[in-house]
């Protein structure tokens, strides 16, 4: 295996890729706009772009692909592009949905050889995501999940993004839910990131107050650790029940970083406060080779000092990273583009 390393000797071993920045919710903390400026159709990679980058990345020791969006299963024959990707020598391949196409589209991503797949649900309560994300197809999130287990997806997690004075009173509820189902929670502390233009510090609920929450209910909580440099760190419960908390507001995990993310449009960032990134799409439309496109990819990991979640904790007076007009001056900062 390639052993890149970046200048604190994090490796390159994980690629988000999104596969499209058109999403059919408008969860509050990634699209709470009512309109946005979306990316140029022909400016999307292709899924034979996609396919070649994978091959590049793999060669530069990625092991890890999670496809994300957008919502991933907005992107037509999406189970295509997985059938394509599965056959590079991956030892994890997932998909991060809100569920809310999955049961149709279970079966045949299993079929491709995809191995897990994350569901994000924020709620348990239809009303609240009618108000949340301006959908009514809770339901049908819900049927996605059934669907995923049904057709043998293991280790299926769901995210809940825990905000306060929203949905941090159905931590327990979540929790149960993926309990009696043999799936995995995992909260994650609200982030100021891309769309979270309302964010604010006394909205984010900690890691510590939400092991409290379920200490309450269920009494002791032993913690596992986390599991390489996966972003949530793992606890259980006394019957064995695990869950996760992403802790990276309050608890950044910078210095274990080991991934970066492909926008749909080809961009490569290293870290999902970065700025700005490397313009891949334009060295594959250029008609720059395989081992061009490795030497700038390696070129700039080895170069790569990104430690944005600590640096943000850092600061005395924290607010929003962008305010809305800063979104709407380049659409790559907006987290439904670089695949959160």
């Amino acid at each position: 295996m390639n052993d890149l390393r970046d200048v604190f000797h994090r490796p390159l071993r994980s690629l988000r890729v999104s596969v499209t920045d058109r999403c059919n919710m408008r969860c509050r903390y990634c699209m709470p706009q009512a309109e946005y400026v979306w990316l140029p159709r022909d400016s999307i990679l292709t899924f034979e772009e996609i396919d070649r980058l994978l091959g590049i990345f793999v060669g530069l020791g990625v092991v890890k692909l999670r496809l994300t969006g957008g919502e991933p299963l907005l992107r037509h024959d999406l189970p295509a592009l997985v059938s394509r990707l599965t056959r590079h020598p991956l030892t994890d391949s997932a998909l991060t949905t809100n569920g809310v196409l999955l049961a149709r589209y279970a079966a045949p991503l299993r079929e491709a050889g995809l191995d897990r797949v994350t569901v994000s649900l924020d709620t348990l309560r239809p009303e609240r995501m009618v108000a949340f994300a301006r959908s009514a197809r809770h339901s049908e999130v819900l049927e996605g999940i059934e669907a995923a287990t049904r057709v043998g997806f293991t280790r299926i997690k769901l995210n809940t993004v825990v905000i306060r004075g929203f949905n941090d009173d159905e931590i327990v509820d979540v929790l149960e839910y993926a309990r009696t189902r043999g799936l995995e929670a995992r909260f994650i502390e609200y982030m100021d990131v891309g769309g979270a233009t309302g964010w604010s510090m006394d909205q984010v609920v900690s890691q510590r107050e939400i092991l409290e929450i379920i200490s309450r209910r269920y009494g002791r909580v032993d913690p596992v650790g986390r599991m390489g440099a996966a972003p949530a760190e793992q606890f259980a419960l006394a019957d064995g029940t695990t869950f996760g908390v992403v802790a990276s507001t309050t608890a950044p995990f910078c210095r274990t970083c080991d991934r970066a993310r492909l926008t749909a449009d080809g961009t490569w960032l290293l870290c999902l406060y970065t700025e700005s990134g490397l313009d891949l799409r334009e060295l594959l439309r250029t008609g720059a080779s395989d081992a061009d496109i490795a030497a700038r990819v390696a070129e700039t990991w080895r170069a790569r000092t990104d430690r944005g979640a600590e640096e943000r904790a850092s600061l005395g007076d924290r607010g929003v990273l962008y305010p809305l007009e800063g979104l709407r001056a380049d659409p790559r900062r907006e987290m439904h583009t670089r695949g959160g």
